[in-house]
């Protein structure tokens, strides 16, 4: 039977009235906490979509860009969109210049969007891209010239003809790719997000408990589609309030996680591993009895029924407030350790599993429920899923599967076939209703945080260099330390013999490749820049067709790095 999808502006206004005092979204400032209520975001996104359509006459279906770190303010933004009729385009906020000049030249918002923080990028931004007639602060600012409008200063208009679009529309454009020519652009239906949202409130009525004052902290981007699908829209129709952290700090968090009474949290495996740390570190400061103890504790808890693991591990349950209930997990493969550790002291763990092309959830692990906590749970009801018999390769195919890239119907072509399987690049099984990943055919990079690299990408900037005659970039594992397993850029250069006839020692050349590279890395956000550099005066392994073969060169610098 065929899902019947809710419009989505009654939607809105039906969790409007249901929830209108309670707090939708809010943050700790440096002057309090900033929290808007069901009502006050109804209110400020009707506002700021009636000056779209009345004052700017932004065009139904145009687009409006945002580059802004998470805010109450971003929901505005989000929801006066949908309103307005125009598609919204989040930015990573931490990319370049460079990189974003690229993605808004392929998508020429007419509209940007942007925080104090991001101000001065903004402007930039407006110099270079000449679609973008307007800028608007999301946050009132007294720092600001008068000529750029806030969305505290707009008129007190609401009165304006909603424009309603079709299913089939386009909401967002995420944009996982942004140094090239053509940059990537997963364009997200209306029909695509109510499609994920009924999937995820299935999942969470199974999941959560029964509590009306539910209150979530996610620390994920806006920009990531994790966030805005599951840890935003999904979350605000189940009425829950969702809270922002700007410091990743796992003393500030719990801080935030005590004074507001935090019961879930939305997160990346990296800062749990990040947490785990912290409280291994203040159980170190303990007495020898104590640990001792503890230790104990730790290997009875795994006979011991889930609802009794809290009580044994009351020292720990304090830091989080005693509130707190369990994590879902997204962007990156969740540690069994972590996960285990976590799940032995009584905090449930759920992981998701998904890519940008999937709106972006698949599939949701329940790790309290689950012994093998190396699968990535039951696929979502939605969607059809099966392996390719040649290749092993999960293929999928529903509501939440992408539109396609935007201008791109090649590289759409590329993952969706012409029976409308979208082909993930994931080798999986599945196994007794479970889905199992195992292993990634392309070429992506995942680091602990959950950020993706397309080694492509940082090889377009690398080769700008006439002194590079081959550049290959790969993930390899880290080993040791907080990191160990995780994916970290490495980049292989192979120096053109010019380049290499300059120098009288092999010191000198290597010297010099690094700090061009370095060089050239900065038009890249950190979190892109390899951390190892490796000079090679050997070709790279290639195929009959000149392919560069990534898996040989991450078989040689195994042994290198």
């Amino acid at each position: 039977m065929k899902q019947k999808y809710e419009n989505i502006f009654a939607l809105l206004e039906r969790t409007t009235i249901a929830n209108q005092n309670k707090v939708a979204l809010g943050m700790k400032t440096m002057w309090g906490w900033n929290e808007l209520t069901y009502k006050g975001l109804s209110l400020l996104s009707t506002r700021f979509a009636t000056y779209l359509i009345n004052d700017l006459q932004i065009p139904k279906g145009d687009k409006v860009a945002i580059l802004s770190e998470s805010l109450p303010e971003y929901g505005v933004c989000v929801f006066g969109a949908v309103l307005a009729g125009v598609t919204m385009v989040p930015l990573d906020n931490k990319l370049t210049i460079y990189e974003l000049t690229s993605i808004l030249s392929s998508c020429l918002p007419s509209v940007l969007m942007t925080s104090n923080k991001n101000y001065k990028k903004a402007k930039e931004l407006q110099s270079k891209i000449p679609s973008i007639r307007h800028i608007i602060l999301m946050e009132a600012s007294e720092n600001v010239n008068e000529d750029t409008p806030s969305l505290y200063s707009l008129p007190a208009n609401y009165k304006a003809k909603w424009r309603r679009r079709p299913l089939h529309d386009t909401a967002f454009i995420i944009y996982t790719s942004g140094t090239t020519g053509a940059p990537k652009g997963v364009q997200t239906t209306y029909k695509n997000l109510l499609a994920q949202m009924y999937d995820m409130k299935r999942v969470f009525s199974s999941m959560m408990p029964k509590d009306s004052n539910m209150r979530m902290l996610s620390i994920l981007p806006m920009n990531h589609l994790f966030e805005l699908t599951v840890g935003f829209f999904a979350m605000l129709s189940s009425g829950y309030s969702i809270y922002y952290t700007s410091s990743l700090k796992p003393k500030d968090v719990l801080e935030i996680m005590q004074e507001r009474k935090i019961r879930f949290m939305v997160t990346v495996p990296a800062f749990l591993k990040l947490l785990k740390t912290y409280f291994e570190s203040e159980i170190s400061k303990k007495s020898a009895l104590y640990r001792t103890m503890l230790k104990i504790k730790y290997q009875l808890a795994r006979f011991m029924p889930f609802s009794l693991r809290p009580l044994l591990f009351q020292t720990i349950h304090r830091l989080y407030g005693k509130h707190f209930y369990g994590y879902i997990s997204g962007g990156a493969p969740l540690d069994p350790i972590v996960g285990d550790w976590f799940r032995r002291i009584g905090v449930r763990m759920f992981q998701g599993y998904g890519l940008s092309e999937t709106s972006p959830v698949i599939s949701m692990c329940n790790t309290t429920n689950q012994d093998n906590t190396r699968s990535v749970g039951p696929i979502l009801s939605s969607y059809e899923a099966k392996i390719d018999s040649d290749s092993g390769e999960l293929l999928v195919k529903g509501p939440s599967v992408m539109k396609g890239y935007y201008g791109r119907d090649d590289l759409t072509n590329e993952v969706i076939d012409k029976d409308g399987w979208l082909h993930t690049g994931d080798i999986a099984e599945i196994r007794n209703g479970l889905l199992y990943i195992t292993g990634r055919i392309k070429n992506m990079i995942v680091l602990s945080g959950g950020k993706k690299v397309f080694p492509e990408e940082v090889e377009t900037v690398l080769q700008q260099s006439d002194n590079f005659q081959e550049v290959c970039v790969v993930g390899l594992p880290k080993v040791g330390g907080e990191k160990d397993g995780c994916e970290e850029i490495v980049t292989v250069i192979v120096p053109s013999p010019e380049f290499t006839a300059s120098f009288s020692n092999e010191e000198d050349m290597k010297k010099a490749i690094k700090l061009e590279v370095k060089q050239l890395s900065n038009q890249l956000a950190p979190y892109k820049r390899p951390i190892n550099i490796v000079i090679r005066t050997e070709s790279l392994p290639r195929t009959a067709t000149s392919k560069v073969k990534r898996k040989e060169v991450k078989a040689i610098l195994a042994g290198s790095v």
